[in-house]
């Protein structure tokens, strides 16, 4: 055999067994009389140790040659490793080498084959072959494959059948524009390619299959974000003669069986938030809920006070952050810098301090009194110590700004934990919202969605008000 073992799998079970593996050299370590050898490959690390003294001539005239990265074959036999590292499956063990063979050489990479890796980002894309040999990378493929996997476990044992559909079509109206292919056998005309799936499936179940999933290739041509690029991979399904309840169920029970098979984690508890809710108490339909912090809603009571800012705004909003009314002033200038940032829009920030001492300061003490302030600490369910941040102005734009402010103070506090998962429904999106700039509605979520059922009556006369039978599933603000 080529190679006996893989990188990943030695261990003290193997001692005085004669292997032969395959791999690239990851660093070598010489110490004179004896050299020690990474060798990698995609299972992991094994230490092979070579010794001037003993090991053979033709094995110690190749190692002379090698160097990082050069994919090399190593035979020999597996010792204990008086130096042990237990922080890798291999660590207690190594190959003593009595036979070495160079496969391929290389020149020195441009960057280090490490888990943090001195390569930038454009230096490491270039050379994208290379920074997949890294650890963090190849975990990303290893994922995604388990997620394909499991999906296809899952989705196949409920019923449903995997079918391919077509990359080139004709362009279908969507919500972003249509990368197009032209056609060499019919000059000027083009296909184009699909940003989803949507017409195919709903043809499928026209025709019967009532259910239908794919792991599918989309294709939009759509200013790029964190969260955006013009190809990406999306679990696709589709179902016949059910209500949103049989959706809802379906996969919520995927996203519990991925979690489960993938990361070992068990989810139980998937709430249900509408819309209107979820703008009411985070300003936006995807919130982050591993922490509270939810908006609180002082228009009623802060107006009418003379402080204009106030009095001309729509809505005066604001949060609670607990244990932090210690902020310096400069700590609040950062956050009152951070909201007046063009992409998050405010034009200030207001707060007020419920002291350790009982006593209240606010930034604003000029246009409220003290027992002003401290009601604003009853309706926010202050306790001494936090600290209030307020935003106003016109509703949609306000409640964005401190949606944005709400987790800049989740990363500030460590309330966004990474190790948590904390998914939820945000349902009955409004069908339409209204575009000042065209004059005209367009669909809220998405132009394939039906109005609730109560909610038809509305169409013509208040078309804004009509919800849709349209939900989301978010985990942790995605």
């Amino acid at each position: 055999m080529f190679r006996t073992n893989t990188c990943g799998e030695l261990n003290l079970s193997n001692i005085r067994n004669n292997v032969t593996l395959c791999g690239w050299v990851q660093r070598i370590r010489d110490k004179g009389l004896i050299v020690w050898l990474d060798l990698r490959d995609r299972y992991g690390i094994t230490q092979l140790v070579f010794n001037r003294n003993e090991s053979p001539l033709e094995v110690i005239e190749t190692l002379k040659n090698i160097g990082r990265e050069y994919v090399i074959q190593a035979s020999g036999t597996v010792i204990e490793r008086e130096s042990k590292n237990l922080k890798i499956p291999t660590g207690e063990i190594e190959i003593k080498v009595n036979k070495l063979v160079i496969l391929n050489k290389s020149i020195t990479p441009p960057f280090t084959i490490e888990d943090t890796s001195d390569g930038g980002d454009e230096l490491r894309m270039k050379y994208r072959y290379l920074d997949l040999r890294r650890n963090p990378l190849k975990n990303n493929i290893e994922l995604r494959h388990k997620m394909g996997i499991e999906t296809r476990n899952y989705l196949n044992a409920n019923g449903f059948f995997e079918i391919e559909t077509p990359f080139l079509i004709k362009s279908t109206p969507e919500g972003a524009r249509d990368f197009v292919v032209p056609s060499r056998m019919n000059q000027g005309q083009f296909y184009a390619l699909p940003q989803s799936p949507q017409t195919f499936k709903q043809l499928l179940m026209v025709a019967g299959f009532d259910k239908y999933f794919q792991i599918v290739r989309c294709f939009r041509d759509e200013d790029l974000r964190a969260d955006r690029q013009p190809e990406f991979t999306q679990i696709d399904c589709e179902m016949s003669f059910i209500e949103q309840e049989d959706i809802l169920n379906m996969f919520e029970g995927l996203v519990v069986h991925l979690f489960k098979t993938v990361k070992g984690i068990e989810i139980t508890n998937f709430p249900r938030m509408t819309y209107d809710t979820a703008m009411q108490y985070y300003g936006c339909d995807k919130p982050d809920t591993r922490f509270e912090m939810k908006f609180v809603d002082i228009t009623e009571i802060a107006k009418g006070k003379n402080f204009k800012v106030f009095d001309d705004a729509e809505i005066i909003i604001g949060i609670k952050a607990e244990n932090c009314s210690e902020y310096t002033r400069k700590q609040l200038d950062e956050l009152t810098e951070f909201v007046k940032k063009p992409q998050i829009g405010a034009s200030g920030l207001v707060y007020a301090k419920f002291n350790a001492d009982g006593t209240v300061k606010s930034s604003v003490d000029k246009f409220f009194s003290e027992d002003e302030i401290k009601k604003w600490c009853e309706k926010f369910n202050a306790k001494k110590g936090d600290l209030l941040l307020i935003l106003a102005g016109k509703t949609e734009k306000t409640q964005k700004a401190l949606s944005e402010l709400r987790l800049e103070m989740g990363n500030r506090l460590s309330l966004r934990d990474n190790s948590k998962y904390s998914p939820l429904w945000v349902t009955d999106f409004p069908l339409l919202e209204w575009d000042e700039e065209t004059n005209r509605f367009y669909a809220k979520h998405h132009p394939f969605t039906s109005p609730k059922t109560d909610d038809i009556k509305l169409i013509d006369t208040e078309p804004g008000k009509v919800k849709a039978n349209a939900y989301d599933l978010v985990i942790n603000g995605v």
